[in-house]
């Protein structure tokens, strides 16, 4: 790779600029002498050649664009001077043949996970506890605030003294010295009374009501998927008892998933308990109750077969496709050889390679299902006027991607190279060992709340920008595409692959280093910043209109 630009496939006819280009520098590539037409920052993308009128524009050797102008050599593409354009696609064309990876450095490796009655392994332990619909939010909040403090779950905020010191100031007279006061991040924290349990989660919503009940129905699968997962111990469920989310739809969402579920299960609804003390008392004690048998369960080791990743990008950049994504890719290509599950979400961001993920699929049972699935959303998202080339956020453009094709070409890279051994629609549960594809929106919490709900029990989230986002019972990895985001935010990311950008590392060499991370992670001997941060967020996706 130069260290000033790449071209990432033979067949494009685009470059990548890897640093800043300044108007009149000269580049060479393959020989061929390049005088760069105007000023060029990092990330973006400019013609090899001069690209004529109505000429496809080729990126990752996919079509991600079409020129709307004659784009000259040397100059940068816009989205002024390129308009967003996909190939077609259609039924499953050829086979798969798929090289593994040299697993040897892990075949025997484990990580220290939660063994769970049911096989699967957790890499953390939580207690959740979630409302079947909105009404019950408050009593999840009442919950909340009496458990958190009381039992040392509470992290520290170092803002809330910075407001009291604030307060203290204006309170005599000192309100000029407000602008000199720092925060003040060192604060004492308290110990929690459960040590094997990594923290109770409340989750609030909007749904369970209201809405039409294909929503309902896949909230239900979605909670049912939060109480499965291998990093739950067991649940506490608040229901009102009249609204559209039943409890026996509830029920059948976990029977579907396993008929012989065994895990702690309280179910609680208001208008069978009395009043809202007396129910609430009766979830306060048996979620305690449930708390003291859930931090009997200790660490054990656990082959790496035993994890499900999720694959996950937001605040995508011109990078996120050459370094994050394909490292994340190799890591799935290394999870997928020891047995393992990965899971690639963001449907929309698949958007222009449908046809490569097609052929990748096991059988045409799968390929269709994908198929059917890719065709209903788009077709859905153009009813309401809009429509996967309206996917680009304005960071994204501004960093160097300025098409859905372009920015699903590189968010695809995330899924590595292995044959795709299911497809599953949104609350679906992961089952099949191997890359699974994900139906959820390209929108970054509604994705990761979903990768969580099928299962993943650790996630991996790449971005170009900054995200600061988390996931409540799966550990979010943040993964940064370049240097420069890793050194302005080491808040939020865990690790840096900029490394790629510069040539000091490869791919496999960033995975590697990756994999050896995540197995960290779930073993509990690092915690994410997205955790440290509690950055719990979850927001169910929903289809529908409200009637």
């Amino acid at each position: 790779m130069s260290h000033k630009i790449l071209k990432i496939h033979p067949n494009d006819n685009v470059l990548v600029a890897l640093t800043d280009l300044k108007k009149g520098e000269r580049i060479v590539y393959n020989g061929n002498e390049i005088i760069v037409a105007q000023d060029i920052n990092a990330k973006h993308k400019f013609a090899q050649h001069t690209i004529l009128f109505d000429t496809e524009i080729i990126m990752y050797g996919n079509l991600v664009g079409r020129a709307n102008i004659q784009i000259e050599k040397g100059t940068v593409l816009t989205t002024k001077s390129v308009s967003h354009q996909t190939s077609s696609f259609t039924e499953k064309e050829t086979s798969i043949t798929w090289n593994a990876p040299d697993i040897s450095k892990w075949k025997n490796e484990t990580f220290q996970g939660y063994h769970r009655k049911d096989g699967q392994v957790g890499t953390a332990n939580f207690w959740v506890v979630i409302p079947l619909v909105f009404c019950e939010n408050r009593n999840v909040e009442v919950m909340k605030q009496a458990f958190l403090e009381e039992l040392g779950f509470t992290k520290p905020n170092p803002y809330k003294n910075y407001v009291r010191q604030m307060a203290a100031l204006y309170q005599t007279g000192k309100e000029s010295d407000i602008k000199n006061l720092d925060v003040a991040t060192e604060i004492s924290k308290s110990q929690p009374l459960f040590k094997n349990i990594d923290g109770i989660k409340f989750l609030t919503h909007q749904g369970g009501c209201g809405g039409i009940r294909q929503d309902s129905d896949m909230l239900c699968a979605l909670i049912a998927g939060y109480i499965y997962n291998p990093n739950v111990a067991g649940a506490t469920i608040l229901s009102l008892g009249c609204q559209n989310a039943q409890i026996s739809i509830l029920q059948e969402k976990l029977h579907n998933i396993n008929p012989d579920f065994q895990k702690p299960l309280h179910i609680l609804e208001q208008q069978k308990e009395g009043t809202e003390q007396q129910m609430l008392t009766k979830a306060i004690q048996q979620t305690f109750i449930g708390l003291t048998e859930a931090n009997k369960m200790k660490r054990k080791p656990a082959p790496l077969s035993k994890l499900t990743i999720g694959l996950e990008c937001g605040g995508s950049d011109g990078f996120s496709g050459i370094s994050a994504n394909p490292a994340v890719g190799q890591v799935s290509d290394f999870i997928v050889a020891l047995g393992g599950k990965t899971m690639l979400a963001e449907f929309p961001e698949l958007c222009g390679v449908e046809q490569e993920l097609i052929n990748r699929c096991a059988n045409k049972k799968i390929a269709n299902k994908f198929i059917q699935l890719m065709r209903s959303y788009a077709a859905s998202a153009e009813a309401v006027g809009s429509g996967f080339d309206m996917n680009p956020s304005p960071g994204n453009i501004k960093d160097g991607l300025i098409t859905d094709a372009m920015k699903s070409a590189g968010a695809a890279k995330k899924g590595g190279s292995s044959p795709v051994e299911d497809v599953l629609d949104y609350a679906e549960y992961a089952q099949k060992s191997g890359l699974n594809l994900l139906c959820t929106p390209g929108n970054d919490v509604e994705s990761t709340t979903a990768l969580a709900g099928s299962g993943a029990n650790i996630i991996l989230f790449t971005t170009g920008l900054g995200t600061p986002t988390g996931n409540p019972i799966a550990p979010v990895i943040k993964i940064s595409s370049n240097s420069t985001l890793a050194k302005k935010m080491p808040d939020i990311i865990d690790v840096d692959t900029g490394g790629v950008i510069t040539g000091a590392k490869t791919i496999e060499q960033m995975g590697e280093e990756l994999l050896d991370f995540i197995i960290k992670v779930a073993s509990g001997t690092i915690k994410t910043k997205a955790h440290m941060l509690d950055q719990d967020d979850f927001i169910p996706w929903k289809r529908g209109v409200s009637l």
